[in-house]
């Protein structure tokens, strides 16, 4: 489980508690780019709260609440796609997925989240999978579009970063709406 290969040299695998370090650095050096698109940024200001992010969702790993993958290309961490919540008993799932510049434009997000809203799907019977992003994230809006899901609405002021309530828009894609994976057009 986890572990999708995305092209010929990009990969998603579920992190750990050891890839503080490699999460740590690749948030460091963009931390300006992720700050304006992703909670990241916040969320990762140091190698402690690095581990105890990975800390966080290894113990939802296990209890099947929630999962933690990175996106690797040439073996260097430039993103992650994750389940933020998983619920097996109500059948829900919201993904999410955050890149650094770098890896833009080979569809490395799109492709990550594709094969886990599939195995959330057609292997855990998941049948709703939602996405949310902030209303002026056009990453964000376009990712959740070439995944087939439908804009539902935005959440006044959902969301606080850095002490600043946030507005956050809600897409998602139904079990019957969803098929398998197509393949990625360059």
């Amino acid at each position: 489980m986890f572990s999708f290969p995305l092209d010929d040299d990009a990969e998603l695998r579920l992190l750990g508690p050891w890839h503080a370090e490699a999460l740590f650095a690749c948030v460091e050096e963009n931390r300006e780019y992720l700050a304006s698109r992703t909670f990241i940024a916040d969320r990762v200001r140091d190698l402690t709260g690095a581990r105890r992010l990975l800390q966080e969702y290894t113990r939802q790993h296990v209890r099947d609440t929630g999962h933690y993958g990175g996106i690797w290309l040439n073996g260097h961490l430039v993103g992650a796609a994750m389940f933020r919540s998983f619920d097996p008993c109500m059948a829900t799932a919201e993904v999410g997925a955050w890149l650094v510049p770098e890896a833009h434009g080979r569809r490395l997000a799109t492709q990550a989240l594709r094969h886990l809203i599939d195995w959330a799907i057609n292997q855990r019977g998941i049948q709703r999978v939602q996405l949310q992003s902030s209303p002026r994230n056009t990453h964000g809006r376009s990712l959740a579009r070439r995944l087939g899901m439908t804009y539902e609405g935005t959440l006044r002021s959902a969301v606080m970063v850095n002490g600043v309530r946030h507005d956050s828009d809600v897409w998602a894609v139904l079990a019957h709406e969803w098929s398998a994976p197509p393949t990625e057009e360059k």
